[in-house]
């Protein structure tokens, strides 16, 4: 997992126990390690982040968004933790055609990066 620096990954303990305290232990929370495709740049690994993940009972997985991976299994996973649903429920299915598609591939843009 690629972070600006260690002391962002150790904050996550308490950034989940501010969501967890805001909207209560049901909560979804997911610990994304991001930027995998910058491995050589890799300050906390692996299997740090799934011992951090299982620490704090959350998910946990790696993705990078540059490249693609992991993303969509990500919203997988957390829609299928969705409380009541046993895969994928019948609402997202009937909702496909308000669906609109996102094309996340730099054609023309300007944008030379992440906005986030």
């Amino acid at each position: 997992m690629y972070v600006k620096g260690k002391s962002t990954f150790l904050n996550t303990t308490k950034w989940i126990d501010d969501v967890r305290a805001e909207r209560g232990t049901e909560a979804i929370v997911v610990l994304v390690g991001n930027k995998t495709d910058l491995n050589e740049k890799r300050e906390v690994t692996t299997e740090e982040g799934e011992k951090r993940a299982k620490e704090l009972n959350v998910m946990f997985i790696e993705t990078s968004a540059k490249a693609g991976h992991n993303v969509k299994s990500l919203f997988r996973r957390i829609a299928q933790a969705l409380p009541g649903n046993n895969g994928y429920s019948q609402s997202i299915v009937s909702e496909k055609d308000q669906m609109q598609k996102v094309n996340l591939n730099n054609s023309g843009s300007e944008a030379t990066g992440c906005a986030c």
